[in-house]
């Protein structure tokens, strides 16, 4: 398996779970709780009981989410990070299910913005007067007014559950780490205790399958903590009466630690955050074509939205196991092709959305693709407004009201330049910009910068700069060495060209 952790179960779900499902099925691990889809593609039933792991494609389709047992979860990452040297991985600061004690520090329309601290860090001489909600260490909740039933007000001290979180590089919900309610609940995978919940009911969408698992959990004989009801996952439906038992005991455990507000593993979920870069994208292209049809560049245009998705779907399912559509060479994704159909083109309007290697990402603003090719160019062009004073980074030259910032970037390539003009055109330096491999989407060009730039003055000075800023990201290993490796070799190659 390459690690030591041979006891995982996983569950996994999304665009990647082919991909995901056959990468950890070759190490080893055991797949719970599949889809059907799943179970028809492998020809295989999978076991239905608890995972330890699951694994979760996020909202924007740009990674995964790993949660559950630390050690689980440590070792299926490090087998994901190892599809390509692009995937980057960051640590959950709100795994979902963890308590924290909350004060609130904002009230908005229809929810409350809240600092949330670990209960295992709480004790009696805890000053909540004294916290900081700009202090970037402290992990921030969003508290909508329908998870919680009592009125809440700024100031207040409240005991708050991780409904859902948040991957770094996509915050939502006022720039917070999470989704919280103060209704706690305990998960063991088929069964989920809930504080407050009256009786036992079924999440099932199918009624006939929810009646009869309602009749088999009767004949468990286990008792339910005090207070605490069960709600049954559809995945119980399809379950043996031991795996149901298990679950719920499992549920329980959790709830009774959860009750205590003890700091272990049970209490305290983990999860990681894994992004893929586009080289990991086509990586898990060849994975999933060991199992069946897959076009050229599968998970980089899923990863674009639903409509992309759909139609990936619908040229797989007509092209069958067609020799071309079944290649698995780069260089034949059809970028002019998927951008004509789902953006960007000429006229419309991305955003260069520039990740980081910590995690985060921001917006450098939006722009008028006002070029574009079928070979993958689409050049950018931005208008500076404003009134404020500054300069350009590392040009040095002013930032002024009126300018124009036109960057060209190429689908799959490792840098990108923005050239600097004046109102009357004058040039006011060129700036590279090293990142792992850009992926043009519908709204937004997106990427990872690596630190490292070559820059060239409006005087034809060549400059390479920020080298100290990667080897300090590699040191705390935000930076894999390999990719380190990669980015000072283009660095090289930009400024050995630039200086021509």
């Amino acid at each position: 398996m390459g690690t030591d952790d041979h006891t995982a179960r996983v569950s996994v779900r999304g665009i990647y779970a082919t991909a995901v499902t056959k990468r950890l099925l070759d190490a080893d691990y055991d797949i719970v709780q599949a889809s059907s889809v799943i179970r028809e593609r492998f020809e295989n039933d999978f076991d239905d009981v608890y995972h330890t792991v699951r694994v979760s494609t996020t909202d924007d389709s740009q990674g995964v989410g790993i949660h559950g047992a630390e050690s689980g979860v440590k070792s299926v990452t490090d087998v994901l990070t190892a599809c390509g040297r692009d995937s980057l991985a960051w640590d959950d600061i709100t795994p979902p299910g963890t308590v924290f004690t909350a004060q609130i520090t904002e009230t908005q329309g229809s929810g409350a913005i809240c600092a949330l601290i670990p209960k295992a860090e709480i004790d009696t001489n805890t000053d909540f007067d004294d916290v900081d909600i700009a202090d970037e260490s402290i992990a921030k909740g969003y508290l909508p007014y329908d998870n919680t039933e009592e009125y809440i007000e700024q100031g207040e001290v409240v005991t708050v559950q991780v409904h859902d979180s948040m991957p770094p590089w996509n915050k939502t919900d006022y720039e917070t780490d999470a989704v919280v309610g103060t209704t706690l609940r305990a998960d063991g995978g088929l069964a989920m205790l809930i504080k407050g919940h009256d009786g036992i009911t079924v999440d099932s969408y199918d009624s006939e399958a929810a009646r009869e698992l309602a009749g088999m959990v009767e004949l468990i004989d286990i008792d339910l903590p005090e207070g605490w009801g069960v709600e049954w996952t559809h995945a119980a439906t399809q379950a043996s009466l031991t795996a149901l038992e298990s679950g719920l005991e499992r549920a329980i455990e959790r709830a009774e630690a959860v009750s205590e507000r003890v700091g272990t593993e049970e209490a305290t979920p983990t999860g990681r955050w894994l992004w893929f870069g586009r080289e990991s994208r086509f990586a898990l292209d060849e994975i999933r074509r060991d199992v069946l049809t897959t076009m050229q560049g599968h998970h980089r245009i899923k990863a674009a939205g639903e409509a992309a998705s759909a139609g990936v779907d619908l040229a797989e399912a007509l092209c069958g196991s067609a020799k071309d559509i079944n290649s698995g060479n780069d260089s034949e994704f059809p970028f002019g092709v998927v951008t004509q159909q789902f953006g960007p083109t000429k006229g419309e309007r991305v955003e260069l959305y520039h990740g980081k290697p910590e995690g985060h990402a921001f917006s450098l603003g939006e722009g008028e693709v006002t070029d574009w090719d079928a070979d993958g160019t689409i050049e950018v062009t931005r208008r500076i407004t404003g009134h404020g004073s500054g300069t350009y980074d590392a040009l040095g030259t002013p930032r002024e009201s009126g300018d124009t910032a036109v960057t060209k970037v190429r689908e799959g390539r490792w840098w990108y330049p923005t050239v600097y003009r004046s109102r009357d055109g004058d040039h006011k330096g060129t700036y590279v910009n090293i990142c792992t491999p850009v992926e043009c989407f519908p709204e937004s060009v997106r990427y990872v910068d690596l630190h490292v730039d070559v820059i060239k003055y409006p005087d034809g000075t060549v400059e390479r700069v920020d080298d100290n800023e990667l080897n300090t990201a590699v040191a705390a290993g935000h930076i894999p060495s390999p990719l380190a490796e990669k980015t000072r070799n283009v660095a090289s190659s930009l400024e050995r060209a630039l200086e021509k």
